[in-house]
């Protein structure tokens, strides 16, 4: 049985008012990076909950969206952004959620594992 992918989330979360609002750029950027198939579906939350809400998110979720790279993450958010059901949100607050995000992770990840 295939897993859930990003793909899924976004069809979920973000079309549920039936409008698809994304630029070209972003979507030709996710659609060539394959960037909804890169995190699976609990970490899509994760990350999601920390940069549209309020939420932390874990050490294997900060993997898998460094994994996604930062030119899909960005695309992702931007695209997501987008959307008629965010419109209410302050686009820089989310934009600088994201970059902290992934700063953090990205230096979670880097840094070297204390040693016991």
């Amino acid at each position: 049985m295939a897993s859930l992918n990003v793909s899924s989330v976004l069809v979920v979360l973000f079309l549920t008012c039936g409008a698809v609002m994304a630029t070209k750029e972003n979507d030709q950027i996710i659609k060539e990076n394959n960037c909804e198939s890169k995190m699976g579906l609990p970490c899509v939350l994760e990350a999601f909950t920390s940069i549209f809400n309020t939420g932390s998110i874990s050490n294997k979720c900060c993997g898998e969206l460094v994994v996604l790279g930062k030119v899909c993450h960005s695309a992702l958010v931007k695209r997501t952004l987008e959307n008629p059901l965010f419109k209410d949100l302050n686009p820089a607050t989310i934009i600088a959620k994201s970059i902290q995000t992934w700063n953090n992770c990205l230096a979670l990840i880097d840094s070297p594992s204390p040693s016991t």
